[in-house]
C-alpha cells in the first residue's frame, strides 16, 4: 500500500491525517465521522464555536452540501476552483455536523488544486475537514518540516509533500450581498 492509499484507509475508517494541499498542510477527517470531528477540534485546541473549512473534490460534491448556491457562489466556484478560494455559503445543516458550521447555517468549502488532497477526498467519497495542520493560533505549516512534532504525535497518519502556493486561502462570505472577504489570501477576487 502506498502513502496515499494508507491515508485514504485511515480517513475512510474514521482517522485523522495531516496532508499537503496547494495552500498549506491540512489536517482532516471525513465530515460524517462525528467522533473524529470532535477529536480533531480537541487536538487542535480549537473552540467548537469556530467553524472549520471543508475540502471537496468537485463542484458537484460542493453542490450536495450548499443549500441552493447563489449565482455568485456558482460563478466563484467556476472561476477559482480548483484553487485557494474558500467560499462560505448557506448549507444543508442536516448534512454537516454542527461544530464544523460553528453552530451556524453556513459552511466554508474549497476545492484544493493539489493532486494528493483531491485523490484522498475522491477515494473517501465525502468531503474532509481542511483547517491548517497546527494548534489553534500557532503558525501555519507550509513545509513538512514546519509541522509541530507534538501535533504529529496526536494524529493517525502524515502524508509528506509539497505545498505549491504556500499562502492561506482567501475566504469569502457569500451569505451576504455584496459578498465580504473574511480573510485576504492567495486569490485576489476580480
Amino acid at each position: 500500500m502506498n502513502i496515499i492509499e494508507q491515508a485514504i484507509h485511515v480517513v475512510k475508517s474514521g482517522g485523522i491525517v495531516i496532508y499537503p494541499t496547494d495552500t498549506a498542510f491540512g489536517i482532516g477527517c471525513r465530515i460524517d465521522a462525528k467522533d473524529a470531528v470532535d477529536r480533531l477540534f480537541s487536538l487542535r485546541r480549537r473552540p467548537a464555536t469556530q467553524a472549520m473549512p471543508v475540502l471537496v473534490f468537485s463542484v458537484e460534491m460542493a453542490n450536495l452540501y450548499y443549500d441552493s448556491p447563489s449565482d455568485i457562489v456558482r460563478r466563484l466556484m467556476k472561476t477559482y476552483w480548483p484553487g485557494a478560494l474558500t467560499i462560505v455559503a448557506k448549507c444543508h445543516k442536516d448534512l454537516i455536523y454542527s461544530p464544523i458550521r460553528g453552530g451556524g447555517d453556513s459552511v466554508g468549502l474549497r476545492m484544493p488544486n493539489h493532486e494528493v488532497a483531491l485523490k484522498i477526498i475522491k477515494a473517501v467519497g465525502v468531503p474532509i475537514l481542511g483547517p491548517s495542520a497546527n494548534f489553534h493560533g500557532a503558525p501555519t505549516p507550509y513545509r513538512t518540516e514546519d509541522l509541530d512534532p507534538e501535533l504529529v504525535k496526536l494524529v493517525d497518519f502524515v502524508v509528506p509533500g509539497i505545498c505549491t502556493v504556500k499562502q492561506a486561502s482567501t475566504v469569502v462570505d457569500c451569505t451576504v450581498s455584496p459578498y465580504v472577504i473574511l480573510r485576504a489570501g492567495a486569490v485576489k477576487l476580480i
